[in-house]
């Protein structure tokens, strides 16, 4: 498309519901689509979920508690309404358009239920679940497949990637579910797809937004939300992204990033001396010196970390919803690179930076997070190895034994081996961490039932 295209508020705001999209909408009560998508989300299976899925940390067992997946999913919710906030006020003036103006006063719902919605995907045990499944079809036995799949859906496997993941889970058709998966509106669907492109030129960073038999149902969204499709060559499925995905983005890096040093200090893997200048570096001038103070008044250094988190934090939103009204227009007209959290103050973004190098040089090689990576890439490995050996070869007793376990939902007997080998990924990053575990026991006769 030529690159004068331009996305409107009109459009990308819209309460059509995927999967229902001609049903009459008999609503009742107050509650808006978009609210109804949060609350979908919150009564929801999968994302109940999330609490036994680990976030960075080894989920808790002490008198110390650390965040897991559900968590971080409703810290993101919550920051990521704020910065829709800021930012649809700051906006406001700048139309004249009724229809625009409602479609702006929305967007603080539809982010909410967005950030609610984007770990929905994610495996057990971190991102090394996702890298365990990918590297299993790389490096290991599901190699063994290649020569059965299409180039597209091998690249899918050896990509496998929690965000399209999370888009298959509020979309596709379990077995014995209704059309439309989790029938979300369009708006709040297209606002969770952080990579809106197909895996197979994801690149060396292995991110991309949709799996191959979720093709069609992103282009219909797309095309529905008149998101700019950026032209290629080789003719393959890009998109701009959806405005509103830039807002999610960034209340989930201002949350994993935050939080897991706010963790690490209860952990005792930073130091007090280590974590407060680091959070102090967000400020200058009176504001400072305000806060210096502050701390100065609280003698328990976890309240002086909690106390300067929520001070970072609140700086960020404002910081984040000002870069996103700053660079509106590049963003609706799908030319704005990189993310907010790279577009604010050089203040705030050196200490950012300054955050996540000490993430990477301290917290995610610390021992019990590499524990916790090791232990969940064999267990990972494991019950793919069973799973999808079973799915090949159903005839073997063994085979028939395992399947009889596998949740109905989940169509082991598809007509194609991408088929089957995706049933088995879908129940596999389904389960919480507790689960997985367990299950690796019962297959290696390491726990058996009662007697």
């Amino acid at each position: 498309m030529a690159n004068n295209e331009v996305m409107t508020w009109t459009r990308l705001v819209s309460d059509k519901r995927f999967g229902h999209e001609d049903a009459v909408n008999d609503k009742v009560g107050v509650r808006s689509d978009f609210r109804r998508d949060y609350d979908r989300l919150v009564f929801s299976s999968p994302f109940r979920r999330l609490q036994n899925k680990t976030q960075v940390f080894p989920l808790p067992g002490g008198s110390i508690f650390v965040h897991n997946r559900l968590t971080h999913s409703l810290e993101v919710s919550s920051v990521g309404r704020s910065i829709a906030a800021e930012a649809m006020m700051a906006l406001m003036p700048r139309y004249k358009d009724p229809a625009e103006i409602e479609a702006l006063m929305s967007i603080g719902e539809i982010v909410a239920a967005a950030c609610l919605a984007h770990d929905l995907g994610n495996p057990p045990f971190g991102h090394s679940g996702e890298k365990a499944i990918s590297t299993f079809f790389s490096e290991g036995d599901g190699a063994a497949l290649r020569s059965q799949l299409t180039d597209a859906e091998w690249s899918d496997l050896v990509h496998f990637e929690g965000n399209a993941n999370a888009f298959r889970v509020l979309t596709h058709r379990f077995n014995g579910r209704r059309h439309g998966g989790f029938g979300m509106t369009y708006a709040t669907l297209a606002s969770i797809v952080k990579y809106p492109y197909e895996s197979t030129i994801a690149g060396k960073s292995g991110k991309f937004g949709f799996f191959t038999t979720e093709h069609d149902s992103f282009l219909k969204i797309a095309r529905e939300l008149g998101i700019i499709r950026r032209e290629r060559e080789d003719g393959k499925l890009e998109f701009a992204r959806h405005p509103l995905v830039y807002i999610v983005e960034a209340a989930d890096d201002i949350c994993y990033e935050i939080m897991d040093i706010e963790d690490a200090h209860k952990l005792k893997i930073l130091s007090t001396g280590q974590v407060i200048p680091l959070l102090l570096a967000y400020f200058e001038g009176e504001q400072l010196e305000r806060i210096r103070h502050a701390i100065s008044t609280i003698s328990d250094p976890n309240e002086q970390v909690a106390h300067l988190r929520s001070c970072v934090i609140s700086m960020l939103v404002t910081k984040c919803a000002e870069a996103f009204v700053a660079n509106e227009d590049a963003i609706m007209h799908g030319t704005f690179k990189g993310s907010l959290l790279k577009a604010v103050p050089e203040t705030q973004r050196k200490a950012y930076e300054a955050c996540n190098e000490l993430s990477w040089n301290k917290i995610y090689c610390a021992g019990d997070v590499v524990d916790i990576e090791l232990a969940g890439n064999r267990i990972i490995t494991f019950l793919l190895e069973k799973h999808i050996h079973a799915v090949r070869f159903p005839e073997l007793n063994y085979s028939r034994l395992l399947l009889s376990k596998v949740p109905e939902q989940y169509d082991v007997k598809a007509p194609t081996i991408f088929g089957r080998v995706q049933a088995v990924i879908d129940h596999i990053s389904a389960m919480t961490d507790v689960y997985a575990l367990d299950l690796y026991r019962k297959l290696n006769g390491q726990s058996l039932p009662a007697l």
